[in-house]
């Protein structure tokens, strides 16, 4: 499997001068199977960039949305494929268990429709369906999917996706503990700790500082040292920071980048094994697959400054 970030920020975009080497896009990950099929992870502002660097194919194209907060799904009316004749779009997400007559496509459309929007579902040229995905495993292509709900505001799932003897776990909204140290936790209260177990590579929320936290407790979102504390209980082999908050420049990230790294190190975790994720981070984890190695993390040559590359220890 190969991945690649096109937005990494969480709640808004964050678009700026101050926020140019991690990026201001809402969350958005293309994963690319061993079959050379794509999935995409949520539909923030990142998709619109993704949307038109995709190559034309003749296969589905699948979408796992977490949840439908605005920053999750604001980029799908600016997806190009959406508005090609003949694609193919299947869209996943969680069932509303508070408003079971409210199917997926109808939630969803209340925001591809007027006033928010100058088109609706029913008017896309693309060939588009909508799966209910709540605490299930599925197939798509050569990859096992499987879906878990975890605490957040609203339903939210997290999701686990394994190809070719390797996993990832994507978990971008994520309070797990709220407010009650995760040590203090047994696994079976833990939220989402059994999707994440053993993965290859887990991303997750790791929106404030431990300092910020304590003002944002219930907001649904994870302190760094919950982060971190969450992929150590879970044993993942590499940790990326995912859903960085809208105030954080660069420069803020960087610290937390450092601070994170020092911890995951202090934690047990192998050095290396931990970044923040940034538009443009490439993350190859077939290659660390053909030596049996955990996935590594290194900064980007100095000719890509926005980005960062994963590349599987070699």
């Amino acid at each position: 499997m190969r991945l690649r970030v096109w937005g990494a920020r969480g709640s808004i975009p964050a678009p700026g001068p101050e926020t140019t080497r991690y990026g201001g896009n809402t969350s958005c990950v293309q994963v690319e199977l061993s079959d050379g099929s794509t999935l995409v992870l949520d539909a923030g502002t990142g998709i619109r960039p993704l949307g038109l660097a995709l190559p034309r194919d003749d296969r589905p194209l699948h979408i796992l949305l977490t949840h439908l907060h605005l920053d999750h799904i604001q980029g799908l009316m600016f997806f190009a494929p959406m508005f090609r004749p003949g694609a193919e779009i299947v869209i996943y997400g969680p069932c509303d268990p508070g408003c079971p007559e409210s199917s997926l496509r109808s939630r969803i459309g209340r925001y591809l429709s007027a006033p928010l929007a100058p088109v609706e579902i029913r008017e896309l040229p693309c060939d588009v369906s909508f799966q209910e995905a709540e605490t299930t495993e599925w197939e798509i292509g050569p990859a096992r999917i499987r879906a878990a709900s975890v605490t957040h505001r609203g339903p939210t799932l997290g999701y686990r996706i394994s190809d070719g003897g390797r996993s990832i776990a994507y978990i971008p909204d994520h309070e797990p503990g709220l407010g009650t140290p995760l040590q203090e936790l047994e696994d079976e209260w833990m939220s989402g700790l059994e999707l994440a177990r053993g993965a290859d590579l887990l991303l997750h929320d790791a929106q404030y500082t431990d300092e910020e936290y304590p003002r944002h407790l219930g907001w649904g979102h994870s302190p760094m040292a919950d982060a971190l504390t969450f992929a150590r209980r879970a044993a993942v082999g590499s940790l990326v920071g995912f859903h960085h908050d809208p105030m954080h420049s660069d420069d803020q990230l960087d610290a937390m980048a450092a601070a994170g790294g020092a911890a995951w190190v202090a934690r047990g975790g192998e050095p290396g094994g931990f970044a923040l994720a940034g538009e443009g981070m490439a993350i190859d984890l077939a290659a660390g697959a053909a030596n049996g190695a955990r996935p590594s993390l290194r900064p980007a040559p100095a000719a890509a400054p926005d980005a960062l590359l994963f590349d599987g220890g070699l």
